[in-house]
């Protein structure tokens, strides 16, 4: 459940902050920043439900599956395909959430 909390976190913070983006770098209408808001209200609260301890290591966490997902939206969305640099990034991303994440406490 954890993992498709945080796809789901980072796919609505990416769409809220990709909103941004285009009205701000390429014009968009203003009307976006609505749904781009509401991206984000939505990223904040997914980031709730994972079953964690601490906020901070909910979102340490998160920032892997972040990169990973950041990675996917620039192929899908804007069509360009991650380089080698880019995978290998984002693989060392994501083993490092999952050491924060899944790592032995006590």
């Amino acid at each position: 459940m954890t993992a498709a909390i945080y796809i789901a976190a980072a796919i609505a913070e990416i769409a809220g902050c990709f909103a941004f983006w285009t009205v701000l770098r390429q014009g968009a209408p203003a009307i976006w920043l609505i749904g781009g808001l509401a991206c984000l209200v939505l990223f904040a609260w997914l980031l709730t439900l994972v079953e964690v301890e601490a906020a901070g290591r909910a979102y340490a966490a998160y920032g892997g599956v972040y990169v990973a997902a950041s990675l996917g939206w620039l192929w899908a969305v804007e069509g360009v395909r991650p380089d080698r640099w880019d995978v290998a990034g984002s693989a060392i991303c994501v083993i490092g959430a999952s050491v924060v994440l899944f790592g032995p406490r006590g």
